[in-house]
């Protein structure tokens, strides 16, 4: 039950881009389409779970015994630059359709700060490794669900009557702060 619920924290309560505003570069850049905005999600999640793994048995197995905690932030943004480029190199080969659509947000997850607030927030709530991994795999669901619900709701505007001082960047503004305010109503429903 305690996974279930790290689970649905990290995905909906404590949303990495609508509650701790981590991410917002391929949320807001990435989001106006659905199919791009989908897969952009599929490999964050596929970098924050990996990133999960990884991270964990680093700071467990190497920083803590070693006293070398103070090197978290190094190492964790080495393993997130590298665990990138690993990701960028399978898409290219997998799906070159889905490698031009991503285009530069890709390389972008590197600098994805939702990726390393992850692993510092793992850290901080002393997860175990199963913990940690659902927490990744969580809050790339959120993720995943943020970016492809803003993409919806972009592509609903594209067709909407918006007045001309709100078109392109302020209404999107003004939709993510709306996203943000719906999900904060679930605030309070768990506390882990």
């Amino acid at each position: 039950m305690e996974l279930i619920l790290i689970f649905f924290s990290a995905a909906i309560v404590n949303n990495f881009v609508l509650a701790y505003f981590l991410g917002i570069c391929p949320f807001i850049g990435v989001s106006g389409k659905i199919t791009s905005a989908f897969s952009m999600g599929m490999a964050t999640t596929f970098v924050m779970t990996i990133t999960a793994i990884v991270t964990w048995l680093i700071y467990h197995l190497l920083l803590v015994p070693f006293q070398l905690e103070f090197l978290q932030y190094v190492s964790f943004i080495l393993v997130i630059a590298s665990l990138v480029q690993f990701v960028e190199m399978f898409v290219k080969k997998v799906s070159q359709p889905l490698y031009r659509a991503l285009g530069i947000f890709l390389p972008l997850i590197t600098t994805n700060c939702a990726i390393l607030g992850l692993a510092l927030f793992m850290v901080l709530k002393d997860y175990s490794f199963i913990q940690g991994v659902v927490y990744g795999v969580g809050a790339g669901a959120g993720f995943t669900l943020a970016i492809t619900v803003m993409a919806g709701i972009r592509e609903e505007l594209d067709l909407a009557d918006v007045p001309k001082p709100f078109k392109g960047v302020p209404i999107t503004l003004i939709v993510a702060g709306l996203l943000a305010l719906a999900f904060m109503g679930f605030s309070g429903l768990i506390s882990i």
